[in-house]
């Protein structure tokens, strides 16, 4: 589109000049952090290590298990005593051990760069166990580069079992996955996929056919299923939800 000074995109809300005071409210980073919950389909809360409790928590029920998001922040660590099941507290006590001895040995100018992801069950107001995805990535760290305080995703998990622990560094293809069974980190590299396949997970995420993509990329059926069945091996899913939720969850689509 062609820049045009009357266009209401650059008029209709064109700021001239900000006081001190507007100023001020870059202070309150929750006001961003509520922003971006209220545009994603995830839960997301913050933990305060200092005071070992949540400082938000996002009002979306997969995370609140039946709850309000004022009974959860007010629980803060004991809701996780509440509400997941004995193994996967040990699991979430080996990978908050193993997680904050890597991070110890990171560089203090690259710690805000990594995040990580795991899966573990919370069990829902009907007593079902749910198996949930968590990512959490620095936010603000101490003056001696400990997390003050970190960000939380919650969404359902695309693997079929508990674990999956992985450390991600952004801008790069750097991942290291923890043993859990004996609390070693291994790296390795995010799988990558052609463009081809990258355009077909994209077509499939917009609800499409196998013979609507064949049309719309001017293969055959039988073409678009080989790309699928690279795709499932690539990621080592079964099917296309589990390579959708993969793909978006590693910003792959």
């Amino acid at each position: 589109m062609k820049s045009n000074v009357n266009s209401s995109l650059l008029t209709k809300n064109r700021i001239k000049k900000t006081s001190e005071e507007d100023h001020l409210q870059q202070q309150n980073y929750l006001e961003v952090v509520k922003s971006f919950a209220r545009l994603t389909y995830e839960s997301v809360y913050v933990i305060d290590y200092e005071k070992m409790g949540f400082e938000y928590v996002s009002e979306n029920p997969l995370f609140l298990c039946g709850y309000s998001s004022e009974e959860v922040l007010e629980m803060g660590y004991e809701f996780y005593f509440k509400n997941v099941p004995e193994k996967d507290l040990e699991l979430l006590n080996l990978i908050n051990e193993a997680g904050f001895d890597f991070f110890a040995k990171l560089p203090s100018e690259e710690r805000k760069q990594y995040s990580i992801t795991y899966d573990f069950h919370l069990i829902n107001q009907d007593g079902k166990h749910i198996l949930i995805n968590h990512k959490l990535t620095p936010l603000f760290l101490t003056s001696d580069e400990k997390i003050w305080k970190s960000m939380c995703i919650v969404s359902i998990a695309h693997h079929k079992n508990a674990g999956n622990v992985y450390i991600h560094k952004q801008g790069t293809d750097e991942t290291w996955e923890l043993n859990t069974e004996n609390g070693v980190w291994r790296k390795s590299e995010k799988p990558k996929l052609s463009k081809r396949e990258i355009e077909i997970l994209r077509l499939h995420a917009q609800g499409l056919t196998i013979n609507q993509i064949a049309e719309k990329v001017f293969v055959s059926s039988d073409t678009v299923k080989y790309y699928r069945r690279r795709i499932f091996e690539r990621l080592g899913v079964s099917n296309m939800v589990e390579a959708l939720s993969y793909a978006v969850n590693n910003k792959m689509i």
